[in-house]
């Protein structure tokens, strides 16, 4: 994998920030978009720019072929067994909202358990706090191991026969933890529960296998994986998608209308209300052939030396604090003693180096930490060791500064 030919087809990475080059290390909250992606988006605006499926017109045609391809390239990248069970929709958050709203607040019944973990993002914890209020059902917790992995022997006990739905991240925003889905998969379908896969942290990072996995739901954004941002995928079993009534309601997932009642188009249209994402879709398109032109194993490699690399170097900078496991995905979690972590973001950003500060949208995991913030450097696959040590500089001067002002 040739970082350095890579890193050249992402134009927003051959600049300088505050007379420095840039280093980003904040993939996780969104990813760069490499030069394929920009072209596709801007070509489909310049040349084919129409609504989908309703005109037969040659410019509704063609927008429409490159929409649906947008489909069926999904589909083959997470192994899913139809375009029927891939659902365009904006984001990872609306993908699990349809869950919860189409799914859970139908199935879910007084006494019923939702099973979730301390290390969601609030994006799957708030929804199933709305659908447990709203149904009578139990929201449970699994217990996290004190460098935050999940036992699947405390999997086995917290998931009973009252559970209904299990809903749990992939990766996790702030530890890096790779949680074992399918085999928590596995248990969950032993007690009659489906399961759904916050996926955010994984698409990206992971080589995807729905077939494998064996859940029945998975959502993701594409912002993450080097596409646009306000376009995101649920993956739903057919069977289950087609027995869920639709989350939203209006134009382009009707079938026929009537005074006072209406009839829904098949899977996956039927919830995809409204006119779509069409050039967000496009360009997730354009960011999965980017991306398996590099291909998901080699991107997997080099995230998994380059995270190993880094642990190894910040460790020895003195007084610093990483959280979560020694196995990780491609990011690592930290604080430096005495210092906020908005300060620490705001020193590296002096020299052209971008990582995240604050909660990261995970407080119950941030209490679970005892702190109330952390830094945070994530990697993708156009970053390197060299930009690993830019940071630990960084820190290091950091550490020297806010040490000679207290």
């Amino acid at each position: 994998m040739d970082v350095q030919a890579i890193r050249q087809q992402f134009p927003i990475l051959q600049q300088e920030v505050n007379g420095h080059p840039l280093v980003y290390l904040d993939s996780s909250a969104t990813s760069q978009k490499p030069q394929s992606v920009i072209d596709a988006v801007e070509n489909y605006y310049r040349h084919d720019n129409s609504n989908v499926h309703r005109g037969v017109h040659t410019l509704g045609t063609r927008a429409t072929e490159k929409y649906e391809g947008a489909r069926e390239k999904v589909r083959r990248f997470i192994n899913a067994a139809s375009t029927q069970e891939v659902i365009f929709t904006r984001g990872t958050t609306t993908a699990i909202n349809t869950v919860a709203s189409s799914y859970g607040r139908e199935k879910l019944a007084s006494g019923d358990e939702i099973v979730i973990t301390p290390m969601e993002h609030h994006s799957n914890i708030i929804p199933w706090q709305q659908a447990a209020k709203a149904t009578g059902a139990t929201l449970k917790y699994m217990p996290l191991q004190p460098d935050g992995t999940i036992r699947l022997e405390d999997a086995e006990e917290t998931i009973t026969e009252r559970t209904k739905i299990v809903a749990i991240t992939h990766v996790s925003n702030v530890l890096g933890t790779i949680n074992p889905v399918k085999e928590i998969a596995a248990i969950a379908h032993k007690n009659d529960a489906v399961v759904l896969v916050d996926g955010a942290q994984g698409a990206p990072h992971l080589k995807l296998d729905m077939a494998d996995l064996d859940c029945d739901f998975y959502a993701f954004s594409g912002h993450k994986m080097g596409a646009p941002t306000g376009i995101g995928v649920l993956y739903g079993k057919k069977q289950l998608l087609e027995n869920m009534e639709p989350f939203e309601f209006g134009g382009e997932m009707i079938d026929f209308v009537n005074l006072y009642d209406s009839t829904w188009k098949e899977l996956p249209w039927k919830f995809e209300g409204g006119t779509p994402i069409i050039a967000g879709a496009i360009g997730l398109g354009a960011a999965i052939d980017f991306l398996n032109e590099v291909g998901m194993d080699a991107i997997t490699e080099h995230e998994v030396k380059l995270a190993e690399y880094a642990m190894e170097q910040l460790r020895k900078i003195d007084g610093i604090t990483i959280y979560g496991p020694e196995k990780r995905a491609a990011l690592v979690t930290f604080n430096l003693d005495d210092v906020h972590p908005h300060d620490t973001a705001t020193a590296l950003d002096a020299e052209g180096i971008a990582v995240r500060a604050g909660h990261h949208c995970a407080q119950p995991l941030m209490r679970w930490l005892d702190v109330t913030a952390t830094a945070r450097a994530s990697f993708y696959l156009y970053n390197t060791e060299e930009d690993v040590d830019r940071l630990v500089e960084g820190l290091l001067k950091t550490k020297e500064y806010f040490g000679d002002v207290f």
